[in-house]
């Protein structure tokens, strides 16, 4: 069988050139350098008897160590869930008309990114002192219909979410915001002309395309809301994970090998968030990444070719992208 032609393969052209690859030594210099550095790292890492290996293995599991990992996921959860809610109700009202509503959204976004986390969570460690008794009655007057001794609501564990939410949510608030105005705005007038509201034009056009953007810094707000759990010492809450290692390495005497276990379980968590966060950047990213064409494009994941390429078309060609179609033609 006849060799296939492509890119002028096996047929008689004279005086071809026989064109060598250019050789890079930089780039091999460099990753041979990089390469023994991680080599002596990892040595390093493994035989370092000060690092003390077995004790790390031995309270990896501990139950303490455990405990204080649910507690952090705990916090981690259910901050960002009301930090995400209240981002976006913050977000939607400065793009309001209410004068009222933006000044209000402003402040919180001021006043929370405006100082430190953990000077925000000593108040609110304190909230049982400064307001003892939460009620509910008539404003400005002394009638009151229930009321509630402040420290069985506002208990450790709550302070501490609570704190971190708010904190959190002047931060997500912004990247909500961005994700919102990245959205061309003809999509809402043309919704507008269709006799939508605001709230529907919201929630069914504007928001589902501002996901696109609000999910990658989302994930890294996530990722750092987890270590930031560890500064929950200051409401005091003294069960999440920072802390339960801590407090092994002043009972063994031994912080470093309790820090390694702090280390490895933060990663792992870690590692999994990110992992979520590719699959959701992958779900809302659909209909916007470019996709290639040709030989390529026929792969999986999507198994079928596309629009504006045939199959008789130079293999070496597929570093261009599908073209969009319009009105029948390819433009």
């Amino acid at each position: 069988m006849a060799k296939k032609e492509t890119d002028g393969e096996g047929l008689n052209i004279p005086n071809r050139i026989e064109a060598l690859p250019v050789r890079h030594t930089g780039p091999l210099i460099a990753g041979a350098i990089v390469a023994l550095l991680v080599a002596m790292l990892i040595r390093e890492l493994v035989t370092n008897p000060r690092l003390d290996w077995p004790t790390v293995w031995k309270y990896l599991f501990n139950e303490n160590v455990l405990e204080g990992i649910r507690y952090t996921l705990e916090l981690t959860v259910i901050s960002m869930v009301v930090a995400i809610i209240l981002s976006v109700i913050l977000a939607i009202m400065r793009k309001s008309l209410n004068p009222v509503l933006r000044g209000v959204s402003w402040f919180f976004i001021w006043f929370f990114r405006g100082t430190p986390v953990y000077t925000q969570l000593v108040f609110w460690g304190l909230f049982a002192v400064l307001i003892p008794k939460i009620g509910l009655g008539i404003p400005f007057t002394s009638v009151e219909f229930w009321s509630i001794d402040s420290s069985q609501v506002i208990n450790a564990f709550n302070a501490a979410w609570i704190g971190l939410a708010l904190n959190e949510a002047a931060y997500l608030s912004e990247i909500v915001r961005a994700g919102i105005d990245a959205v061309d705005p003809g999509q809402t007038e043309a919704a507008k002309a269709l006799g939508m509201s605001r709230m529907l034009i919201m929630r069914r056009i504007i928001l589902p395309q501002a996901m696109r953007i609000i999910i990658p810094p989302t994930g890294n707000e996530t990722i750092g809301m987890l270590k930031t759990t560890s500064l929950v010492l200051a409401v005091p809450f003294t069960l999440e994970l920072q802390f339960a290692t801590n407090a092994i390495a002043n009972r063994i005497y031994k912080p470093i090998p309790l820090l390694i276990v702090a280390c490895l379980w933060y990663l792992l968590i870690t590692s999994v968030l990110m992992v979520i966060q590719t699959q959701l950047e992958k779900h809302y990213g659909k209909g916007f990444d470019a996709r290639p064409m040709g030989e390529k494009g026929k792969l999986p994941p999507y198994g079928r070719p596309f629009p504006g390429k045939s199959n008789g078309e130079p293999q070496d060609d597929v570093s261009k992208m599908n073209q969009a179609t319009m009105v029948g033609l390819n433009a």
